[in-house]
């Protein structure tokens, strides 16, 4: 496609992005800037535009966001992790297990073909579950589609809940690092933690590195008081954006059709998913002294940048939620070959075989 042509269709998005973002900001949604361009993408990636946020975007993105939560959690992360160890993974399993029992039922049902809905209904880790499909050979298409419906559900299910569970006051301007004004020197520190952070934790191949490097690198620093981490509202925007592109999109014209056929009940999973982990999350609330807000973003299946905007944006104990999140997608990882095996072998034999 022509350059003029595509840099239209960026325009065009751009402007749909700002438009969506402004009314769902003036409705008072946290993570507005993240929903809206996510929205947009969505449209235009079935509508076949052929726009892609590159990778190493992406990641510097993921970065930044990285950056935020360590600002946002400083300490606490610790602390929640030595107090609430064992119920943080009690949390965390119980989460998997709610995936892994979807997985199952598709099996059995064969909605989905071999242990293409295990990878598809684990929670957590998008990008690393798709990666991971493949080598196991399951069909990393339809994987990659039920993961970023599953991403892009979880992003709009959150944002609606802590929409009517949060004042509009407190969540208006909660999206941003609160800055009066902007050292150049902390910004350029910032910077580099994010470049430093994401570069050790990629070269390690942990799974998000991008966004758990400077997470974790920022929060030593920052809790500390060696470093002081700044991030321009506009750097942070566009962090935002890009997060949401690159949801938005993977959902193309192309992958509809390809798995029209098992839309049903990949839509039917994802919803289940999603509810069965709010039902966790109610029940939690009547264990721990926390809101349900928390709890719910604490349990919600992936992706972690996406709820860590969120948990910033909505004033939630962010430390017990990014607790929760980090370690499930940990488990996960880890987790998930056994899993896909144990639900391959709950499929019921092809009867045309033979």
């Amino acid at each position: 496609m022509p350059v003029p042509k595509i840099l239209g269709l960026w325009a065009a998005l751009l402007a749909a992005s700002g438009l969506l973002a402004y009314g769902l900001s003036s409705a008072h949604f946290p993570a507005a800037l993240l929903l809206g361009p996510m929205l947009a993408a969505i449209v235009f990636g079935v509508r076949g535009a052929p726009l892609r946020i590159p990778k190493p975007g992406f990641q510097g993105a993921q970065a930044m966001i990285g950056c935020l939560v360590a600002h946002a959690i400083n300490a606490e992360i610790a602390g929640t992790m030595l107090d609430d160890g064992l119920l943080i993974l009690l949390v965390v399993l119980v989460t998997v297990l709610a995936g892994g029992l979807v997985g199952y039922v598709l099996t059995r049902m064969r909605v989905l073909p071999g242990t293409t809905a295990a990878w598809g209904s684990s929670p957590g880790g998008a990008a690393a579950m798709v990666a991971m499909a493949e080598e196991y050979g399951s069909d990393p298409r339809l994987v990659a589609f039920m993961q970023y419906v599953r991403v892009a559900a979880v992003v709009l299910s959150a944002s609606v809940v802590a929409r009517l569970l949060t004042e509009p006051s407190a969540a208006s301007g909660a999206d941003t690092m609160p800055v009066q004004a902007i050292p150049a020197l902390s910004v350029l520190i910032t910077l580099t933690v994010a470049a430093v952070g994401a570069g050790i934790a990629l070269a390690l191949r942990l799974p998000a590195g991008a966004l758990i490097g400077p997470m974790v690198l920022g929060a030593a620093l920052h809790a500390t008081g060696l470093a002081s981490l700044v991030l321009p509202p506009a750097l942070l925007d566009a962090a935002y954006a890009t997060i949401g592109w690159y949801v938005g999109l993977r959902f193309t014209r192309e992958t509809l059709r390809e798995t029209f056929h098992a839309l049903p009940g990949i839509l039917i999973a994802t919803v289940a998913v999603i509810l069965l982990c709010a039902g966790w999350a109610f029940g939690l609330t009547r264990i721990l002294p926390i809101d349900f807000l928390t709890a719910f973003l604490a349990t919600s299946p992936g992706g972690l940048d996406s709820v860590a905007i969120i948990a910033v944006g909505a004033k939630v104990d962010v430390s017990f939620v990014l607790a929760v999140q980090t370690l499930r997608l940990f488990v996960v990882l880890i987790t998930g070959p056994l899993l896909a095996k144990w639900i391959a072998r709950a499929a019921p034999p092809d009867k045309t075989a033979g």
